[in-house]
């Protein structure tokens, strides 16, 4: 177990590990020294990230992981305890993005996969990852939402609506598990370069015209990255965030100012 880093000798479970910024979460949590459980829908690519950074000297596994599965939240947790002996963080991070359906005209089956697998998700990961977490003696948590949860989005309903639901989730939470040693908080990042939001912008009759709009709300004047996005939830996984809790952090280059 390495011993040396900002989360040292830490066990850490990422949903929505394979790819984008879960993956990100990851690598940054097992560079600073965590044993890293890297649980997704997406064995091939959660296996490859495994697999690399078990390359590196660092100790991961994968875990296949359908977060609007009660019985593959128990299955994972329960591995990971087998594996690593406990649970101290876990970052909720698998999440989808849909839009372009007018709330007039919202279709039903979308809403409902929407908050499944963004809220319903989440709610699991506290439940099942959360108690791991008080049973281990405390720890941290962290909920990725997003700045749609501040900030209304045209065609977004049920987007906006699951990632404000991981907001307050998150406050609860937090109010909750304080006396247990447990610190809750949420990470709200803007639009950044992942695959997620590259689909979400080719589905535009123009893409090119679409990115534009995108990097347009944001006064950086850019999309974000997965890493600084990453470097966040590390601020909140670590011991130098000791005294917050129920927290909410804008990474999102501006765009919720306006």
């Amino acid at each position: 177990m390495d011993t040396i880093g900002r989360v040292a000798g830490k066990v850490a479970l990422v949903t929505g590990a394979a790819s984008g910024i879960g993956a990100a979460i990851a690598e940054r949590l097992s560079e600073e020294g965590a044993s890293v459980v890297l649980a997704d829908i997406n064995a091939e690519a959660g296996e490859a990230l495994a697999a690399k950074l078990r390359g590196a000297g660092r100790s991961a596994v994968y875990e296949q992981l359908d977060v609007t599965s009660e019985a593959d939240w128990q299955r994972v947790v329960h591995d990971a305890l087998g594996v690593f002996g406990g649970l101290d963080i876990l970052v909720n991070c698998a999440g989808v993005a849909t839009g372009g359906q007018e709330l007039l005209h919202h279709d039903f089956a979308n809403w409902r996969r929407t908050l499944a697998i963004n809220l319903d998700g989440v709610f699991l990961g506290l439940r099942h990852g959360g108690a791991a977490i008080v049973a281990n003696g405390g720890g941290a948590i962290v909920n990725i939402s997003s700045v749609a949860s501040k900030a209304a989005v045209v065609r977004g309903a049920a987007y906006c609506a699951s990632k404000a639901g991981v907001a307050q989730l998150t406050k609860v939470a937090a109010l909750e598990w304080a006396p247990l040693g447990v610190r809750v908080n949420s990470v709200h990042p803007g639009y950044v370069e992942t695959p997620l939001v590259e689909a979400l912008i080719s589905q535009a009759p123009d893409a090119a015209a679409m990115r534009a709009v995108a990097i347009s709300r944001h006064p950086i004047g850019r999309l974000g990255l997965p890493e600084e996005i990453a470097n966040a939830v590390l601020f909140f996984a670590s011991d130098e965030a000791g005294f917050a809790t129920g927290a909410e952090l804008l990474v999102d280059g501006g765009y919720a100012l306006p």
